[in-house]
């Protein structure tokens, strides 16, 4: 099944749900940084998280960065995520890896660490981008994120997260959003149905590879309540906006005296995108031209 986003509403529009399938994109980021087993459930996690959060921001070109660092050896998290769709991200040390949890699952929550913080930052096209940081609850991404709606945005939120990897690679990825919104806020026990309703659910990759979809995930949590399911299909994907123009504009940065070292050197220069792991080289030549660029100063 293709990378997706899908929205609904139910109880009157009392409760948002937003669910995603990002299987393909965690995949991609797994080959791209090669990544161990917990670092892949991590990163696919915080990636689908920042996607979710997303999809609520209005204006085209808005984005959502969350960047989780506790003191797990995994060395922190970071996921860049547009409403647009796109995501990439990365983790400090890729190739950490842990034996599974008490529950034979990836813990994602002890690779993490339980002791930390998750800075979120909301660029809403305009203006400063609003942050905002909170204290890690458990390492697990999910619960980490569902504090800090609770928190900052102050919104009852349930959201379940989910990476299954195998010997193949990613084979079924994604998360769920559910959102009691103020004009239901009040209601306790819709709240409280729709959290028992969430807690009594296998886990997000168990459904997905016994081959629900998200409408059919939304209908078993909120078929009688109203449940409208909208049109629109988003698809998702991992995309990275960097380009080899913008490394070699980052290689002025380094100067004419270090440009003309690293021709005598290393007869060029090398760069790694740290978001995708894309490899940019420059040569001798592109260096030298660089070099007549600054010297000539600004056109």
């Amino acid at each position: 099944m293709a990378d997706q986003l899908i929205r609904a509403t139910a109880a009157d529009g009392g409760i948002r749900c937003v669910g995603a399938i990002s299987t393909r994109l965690t995949e991609e980021a797994r080959q791209r940084h090669r990544l161990s087993y917990v670092a892949t459930a991590a990163l696919g996690r915080t990636m689908t998280a920042g996607l979710l959060l997303a999809s609520s921001m209005k204006r085209p070109g808005s984005r959502v960065n969350l960047r989780v660092k506790g003191d797990g050896p995994l060395g922190g998290i970071f996921a860049d995520a547009g409403l647009d769709g796109t995501v990439r991200g990365y983790v400090g040390n890729p190739s950490v890896e842990l034996p599974p949890n008490a529950k034979g699952k990836l813990d994602v929550g002890r690779a993490v660490g339980r002791n930390g913080y998750l800075y979120v930052v909301r660029d809403v096209g305009y203006g400063y981008p609003y942050s905002s940081t909170v204290e890690l609850v458990s390492g697990e991404i999910g619960d980490d994120v569902t504090h800090y709606l609770a928190t900052s945005e102050q919104t009852a939120s349930a959201l379940m997260l989910g990476v299954f990897v195998s010997k193949q690679g990613v084979t079924a990825a994604g998360g769920l959003l559910l959102q009691v919104l103020p004009k239901a806020a009040n209601d306790e026990e819709l709240v409280e149905t729709l959290s028992s309703r969430v807690a009594a659910l296998s886990g997000f990759t168990p459904l997905l590879r016994s081959g629900k979809t998200l409408p059919d995930i939304f209908d078993r949590l909120l078929g009688d309540m109203g449940l409208h399911v909208l049109p629109e299909v988003q698809m998702l994907r991992f995309h990275c906006r960097c380009t080899r123009e913008r490394f070699l504009g980052a290689l002025k940065l380094l100067g004419v005296a270090e440009l003309q070292d690293a021709i005598e050197q290393d007869d060029g220069a090398e760069g790694t995108c740290e978001f995708c792991g894309e490899v940019y080289h420059a040569s001798s030549a592109d260096l030298t031209e660089l070099i007549g660029d600054l010297q000539a100063g600004p056109s």
